[in-house]
């Protein structure tokens, strides 16, 4: 059994249609943790298992964007220090490495921040479904497991609309 996962998505016309699905899945041994509900801010989703702050911001990929270009950054102002103060690239490896590191952690810390009051980049097709009251449905799955959420989902509601796996990030565990 594959471990790495996936996320699929769905969009679903409502509240009871999304249950009759989440029912489904947790027969289907979909553990509920990794299925996520999502609707507009106002929405009643009753008991159904809804999206947490990692699925709804956009920090995930603001923490990564950070590290990344914190990293870069730091590495850049190290490179600068050990040019400045001739002690030579060999010299100051532990000296740039150490600025990298630090600007990593900037970098991510300030980025995930600001990236915590943004909406998710990833869902932004789904917004004027959201916003016509439909409801989202994410299914953290493993890949070998893939073909069989779909086609379970589309025989019992060929009213759902399948819009596959992530075509770029696994889901988390």
């Amino acid at each position: 059994m594959s471990t790495r996962k996936r996320r699929l998505y769905f969009i679903l016309p409502d509240v009871p249609t999304t249950r009759q699905v989440v029912d489904e899945l947790l027969l289907a041994r979909v553990e509920e943790r990794h299925i996520h509900a999502l609707g507009m801010e106002d929405a009643d989703l009753e008991d159904l298992p809804e999206a947490d702050f990692l699925q709804r911001s956009d920090i995930v990929h603001g923490t990564e964007l950070g590290l990344v270009v914190g990293g870069l950054t730091g590495a850049g102002a190290g490179l600068l220090v050990a040019w400045l103060y001739a002690s030579g690239i060999a010299a100051g490896g532990g000296l740039i490495l150490g600025i990298a590191l630090v600007g990593a952690l900037i970098g991510a810390w300030a980025s995930g921040m600001v990236a915590a009051s943004i909406p998710n980049t990833r869902l932004q097709s789904f917004q004027g479904q959201l916003e016509e009251g439909h409801i989202l449905l994410m299914v953290d799955i493993p890949e070998d497991r893939l073909e069989e959420v779909r086609g379970l989902v589309q025989k019992h509601h060929p009213e759902a609309e399948d819009h596959g796996p992530d075509p770029t990030t696994p889901a988390f565990p």
